[in-house]
C-alpha cells in the first residue's frame, strides 16, 4: 500500500528523531517536526494506521514507536530516489550553465573582432579556488563508476573509475553522501592523509575505491592543460602591411590555430593580473614569438566564484589603443551579467 502524504511525512519524522535520540517516539514530539499542523490526537490515528501497516512498532505499552524494519527499508528507497532527483536537476542546471558560457564566449570572440578589426582571442574561466561544491558517484555498468566533482564556479570535472565489482544503488548512496558530508567546501589542498584515512575507514571494503575518486579529484583540478581559447578574426592581420608579409602572417595564423602559446598568454596574463584588470604588451614585451611585431591587449574577466579568464586583442602596434582598451573595459562589466542572464 502506497502511503499518503501526511502518513509518509509523519514517518520520516519518526524516523529522523529515532535515528537522533535512540528514544521511542510519541505523537507530541512529531507534532513539532511536521509541517502538517495536526493534532496530537490526529497523529496518534495516523501511528496507528503505521503501526497496523508494519512500518512502525510499540516496544512496550504507553511508549512512543519506533520504525520497523519495512518502515527504514521506505524511508531508504524514498531518500533515495529524493537524492536522485536533487542529482539529476542539479547537474541539468550546470550542465546547461556550462554549455550557455561556451556559446557566449564564441560570440564575444567574434564581436570584438569586428568592433575592433583586430583578432581576438577569449580563454574558457578556470577556478582559482578548487573549493569542492558537490560530488556524484553514478554507475555506468557492473565494473565503472562515474566520479562527478563541481567545483567553486560550477565547473564539472569528470573521471570513470574501475571497480572490481558491481555496486548496489544504496551502497553508492552511502558512498555518496559519505564524500558530500567530509568534503563538501573544502579545497583540494585541505584534503590531507588524515582525512582521506578516516574517509577509508568509513567506506569498509570500498576503501581503495575512495582512494581512487580522490586522487581523480585531484588530478582532474589541477591547470587545465588543455584549457579552451576561442578565437576570432585572423583575416584581420591582412588588413595591416606590417603584418601581411606572408612569414609573418603565417606566423600568426599558426599560433591562432595550435593555441599552445596563447594557453601561455593567458596563463601569464592571470598571473600578472593588474589593478585594472588590464594589461598592454607591445612589440617584444609579449611572451610570445610571433606576436614581436604586435601588441597585445589582455583583460582579465571574472564570473565570480574564483572563476576568472582573459580577453585578448592583437593588432599592429599602432593599434588604436584606446578604443581597445575601452572595449575591453566594458566586456569586463557586461560578461558577468550576460553570464547571469
Amino acid at each position: 500500500m502506497d502511503l499518503d502524504e501526511r502518513k509518509l511525512k509523519i514517518l520520516q519524522a519518526i524516523i529522523r528523531n529515532y535515528l537522533e535520540t535512540g528514544e521511542p517516539v510519541g505523537s507530541r514530539t512529531i507534532s513539532k517536526y511536521t509541517d502538517l499542523n495536526l493534532s496530537s490526537a490526529t497523529i496518534r490515528n495516523e501511528m496507528a494506521d503505521l503501526e497496523e501497516l508494519g512500518y512502525i512498532l510499540q516496544p512496550h505499552t504507553s511508549a512512543g514507536r519506533i520504525p520497523s524494519d519495512k518502515g527504514y527499508r521506505l524511508y531508504v528507497d524514498t531518500m533515495m530516489q529524493d537524492k536522485e532527483r536533487q542529482v539529476d536537476e542539479k547537474m541539468d542546471m550546470l550542465l546547461e550553465k556550462e554549455d550557455k558560457i561556451d556559446n557566449l564566449l564564441k560570440q564575444v570572440a567574434k564581436v570584438l573582432a569586428t568592433n575592433t578589426n583586430y583578432a581576438t582571442m577569449i580563454s574558457a574561466p578556470q577556478v582559482h579556488r578548487n573549493k569542492i561544491k558537490f560530488i556524484q558517484l553514478s554507475k555506468v555498468d557492473d565494473l565503472h563508476i562515474l566520479a562527478v566533482i563541481v567545483i567553486e564556479g560550477n565547473m564539472i570535472r569528470n573521471s570513470i573509475l574501475n571497480v572490481p565489482e558491481a555496486i548496489d544503488d544504496e551502497t553508492m548512496l552511502k558512498l555518496n553522501m559519505l564524500l558530500n558530508t567530509n568534503l563538501n567546501g573544502m579545497a583540494v589542498e585541505e584534503i590531507n592523509l588524515g582525512i582521506i584515512s578516516a574517509l577509508k575507514q568509513q567506506a569498509g571494503i570500498h576503501s581503495d575505491l575512495i582512494g581512487n575518486i580522490i586522487d581523480a579529484f585531484g588530478e582532474s583540478i589541477q591547470p587545465d592543460n588543455d584549457l579552451e581559447i576561442y578565437t576570432s578574426g585572423t583575416n584581420n592581420f591582412l588588413k595591416y602591411p606590417e603584418l601581411a608579409d606572408h612569414e609573418k602572417a603565417s606566423e600568426l595564423l599558426n599560433t591562432f590555430e595550435e593555441k599552445e602559446n596563447l594557453s601561455e598568454l593567458v596563463q601569464e596574463s592571470l598571473a600578472g593580473e593588474s589593478e585594472t584588470g588590464i594589461q598592454v604588451y607591445i612589440g617584444n614585451e609579449t611572451p610570445i614569438q610571433s606576436m614581436k611585431d604586435c601588441s597585445v591587449v589582455t583583460a582579465t574577466y571574472d564570473l565570480g566564484d574564483g572563476m576568472k579568464g582573459t580577453v585578448g586583442i592583437i593588432g599592429p602596434k599602432r593599434m588604436d589603443y584606446d578604443k581597445v582598451v575601452g572595449t575591453l573595459k566594458t566586456i569586463m562589466h557586461q560578461l558577468d551579467d550576460l553570464y547571469k542572464k
